[in-house]
């Protein structure tokens, strides 16, 4: 696999102008996507886990085209996927472009213990509204009122996306030692040692009303 280091992940934000508030978002769906990763290895074994590395970059780059994709109205995820292809991080692009819908959704190899990295940014980005954890009755809220349209449709299909990763979720912490309510507790108890500490700092918030998924 070709992975991306943290430091190449900031200037890809920096290339393709991200957001404050997006970054902030960003910053916290890869604490979430290591904090699993790392207590997935620890439970079910560094073989069967999916790649650390993988998660939390994934995650850093999951927004990586919102922002171009706010002004020209395009498909972030699809197009977040393509610029990561462009710069040879396949296994990063497919987690890029799978991130808003679940993917190979598989309750039999969830309760065998084997998750995707792309699993774990789905579910972390599931996580946060903007730039705090939440849960994710209320992140569906969120989705609903924004993005639903008010189109019976589009929201029959958002409230199937979400019962598959109430699922996920279910199976996923079930290998883990805490509950999903304790997520946020859990990701500030682990923040000393993080391998993103430094981009704890709070940017700037500006822009607060580009609106994003």
């Amino acid at each position: 696999m070709n992975i991306p280091g943290i430091d190449t992940c900031i200037s890809l934000m920096d290339e393709y102008g991200m957001l404050p508030n997006i970054r902030r978002h960003s910053v916290l769906v890869a604490r979430i996507a290591e904090l699993i990763s790392s207590r997935l290895s620890n439970n079910i074994g560094i073989n069967q886990a999916p790649d650390h590395a993988l998660c939390i970059n994934g995650a850093l780059l999951h927004d990586i085209a919102k922002t171009p994709c706010l002004e020209k109205g395009c498909d972030h995820a699809a197009t977040g996927g393509k610029i990561c292809q462009q710069h040879g991080y396949p296994e990063i692009a497919e987690i890029v472009a799978g991130h808003v819908i679940l993917q190979d959704f598989s309750p039999e190899r969830y309760q065998q213990g084997h998750f995707l990295a792309q699993e774990i940014v789905y579910y972390a980005d599931k996580r946060v509204r903007h730039d705090s954890i939440v849960s994710l009755a209320e992140r569906l809220e969120y989705i609903i009122e924004n993005y639903g349209k008010n189109d019976t449709r589009t929201q029959g299909l958002i409230n199937e996306n979400f019962s598959k990763c109430r699922q996920l979720e279910g199976d996923l912490f079930s290998y883990l030692n805490f509950s999903p309510e304790l997520l946020l507790q859990n990701v500030e108890q682990a923040g000393e040692c993080s391998s993103l500490a430094a981009l704890f700092q709070e940017a700037p918030k500006e822009a607060q009303s580009k609106s994003y998924t």
